[in-house]
């Protein structure tokens, strides 16, 4: 078979875009690399304080690294903030079983699993500014969660009856969600816990003065 041929313009210009793709690469490498230097510093540091925080890391979902570099650390809080995770494996309930505090804030993640009920001490949970569409059924099963922060998803739906049965749940930040009028009478008249909502906006087609 013969090879395809060129002319010079036409090698300079494959040549030219060949060493674009390897500058490319090589980027993408060295910001792989620092990502990777990052988890392994902060989980080294956590080894220390109980403390992990993976804020900021590019991370899109839980390395199984950060798994192994803590299976002899009692972990107490743990930060996984301002990443883009779209969900957290069933796992982590099992490995973290100790954390009394858990940050997936500024995440794209829209729904949790429902091992997480099984972390014994969290108290506080942030899931704010993420995709959620309904308050997580899991979050009121979670034996001592004392805090709930949701603000700032796309939350339509909250299953009221069951935030009553909820065993310790004390407070839930639920503002700059797009909560439906019947759940705004119900949560505003909910009293057996503290819930923050924003004010509803009136739709046009609702302002019967129009």
């Amino acid at each position: 078979m013969k090879p395809p041929s060129y002319n010079a313009e036409e090698v300079q210009q494959i040549s030219q875009e060949q060493g674009e793709r390897n500058v490319a690469m090589a980027v993408c490498v060295q910001l792989a690399g620092r990502a990777i230097i990052r988890v392994v510093s902060r989980c080294e540091e956590a080894q220390e304080r109980g403390d992990l925080d993976l804020s900021e890391c590019q991370l899109m979902q839980v390395p199984d690294a950060v798994y192994h570099l803590m299976r002899h650390t009692e972990l107490k809080r743990c930060d996984l903030s301002g990443n883009v995770i779209t969900k957290i494996p069933p796992k982590f309930a099992v490995k973290f079983s100790l954390i009394t505090e858990l940050n997936l804030s500024h995440n794209q993640m829209s729904k949790l699993p429902e091992e997480l009920s099984e972390l014994q001490a969290l108290e506080r949970l942030d899931i704010s500014h993420n995709t959620f569409i309904n308050l997580p059924s899991v979050t009121c099963r979670i034996p001592q969660l004392k805090q709930l922060l949701a603000n700032n998803n796309s939350i339509i739906e909250v299953d009221v009856e069951r935030l009553k049965l909820s065993p310790s749940l004390g407070f839930i930040d639920l503002k700059n969600n797009p909560l439906t009028e019947r759940l705004h009478e119900l949560l505003g008249a909910f009293n057996q816990i503290q819930i923050e909502i924003s004010p509803r906006q009136v739709e046009d087609w609702e302002d019967l003065n129009v």
